[in-house]
């Protein structure tokens, strides 16, 4: 196992790809991850109980134990640990073999770096509920005037509930988990319609209008915001 010292969030990266293990501690310690690497699945297997890390990006297709069984055996031990999965291979069911296996999400090589941050990010956010709360509630989100709660799917703005439909709620929970960061069309298409490759990008923009005009209607300031030739942000007006 190598380390890379640093003072954010610990990540166990797992891959037998010595260029890829050097490109992602070199990356996601730039991001601010402090970035631990292994070379196997059993050496991560021995890393995460010697000093379990807060989040681990984990290859598939390794030689001996595979990412896959890597995760199960996680799993089964009990560990909680956010699981993000990395693969060249982009099949459903490669996609739901990985999150069978007890895996939080799945990206597909190649990526941008900036997309894998925004994802660890997004599960070390959810991980992180307060001391003594139920471990199947989820905190609730605040943006500026807007406050996002999971475990109801109620949104309110000032004390004045803003009536959603369910994917409308989908759509602005995401964005309130990565709050401040621009997301692409094709990221809130996974991550709030999942893997229905009948919805097109067109989708994205016509919940954003509905949630915007919703938004508007209950007196929230602008918060939802279009960046040309990328995708979406919610920001805090107050920021």
């Amino acid at each position: 196992m190598d380390g890379h010292a640093a003072g954010g969030r610990r990540i166990l990266v797992v891959d037998d790809d010595p260029a890829i293990l050097r490109a992602l501690r070199r990356g996601l310690g730039a991001e601010g991850f402090a970035v631990e690497t292994a070379g196997s699945g059993p050496a991560a297997l021995q890393a995460a109980a010697l000093d379990p890390p807060d989040a681990i990006v984990l290859d598939v297709a390794m030689p001996g134990v595979s990412g896959i069984e890597v995760c199960a055996a996680l799993r089964d031990g009990g560990a909680e640990v956010p699981v993000l999965m990395l693969s060249a291979m982009d099949e459903v069911a490669d996609r739901v073999a990985g999150l069978s296996a007890g895996a939080d999400d799945y990206l597909v090589k190649p990526f941008d770096l900036r997309e894998l941050a925004l994802r660890l990010r997004a599960l070390l956010r959810r991980a992180s509920r307060p001391a003594g709360a139920d471990p199947g509630e989820e905190p609730v989100l605040r943006v500026g005037p807007l406050a996002v709660d999971p475990a109801a799917r109620r949104v309110t703005a000032g004390g004045r509930e803003v009536p959603l439909t369910r994917r409308e709620f989908d759509l602005l929970e995401v964005l309130a988990l990565n709050a401040g960061i621009v997301l692409t069309r094709e990221v809130l298409l996974e991550r709030v319609w999942g893997y229905d490759f009948e919805v097109t990008g067109n989708a994205v923009d016509t919940f954003v209008g509905y949630v915007r005009r919703k938004l508007d209607a209950a007196g929230v300031p602008r918060m939802l915001h279009t960046v040309r030739g990328v995708g979406f942000v919610l920001r805090d007006p107050g920021a």
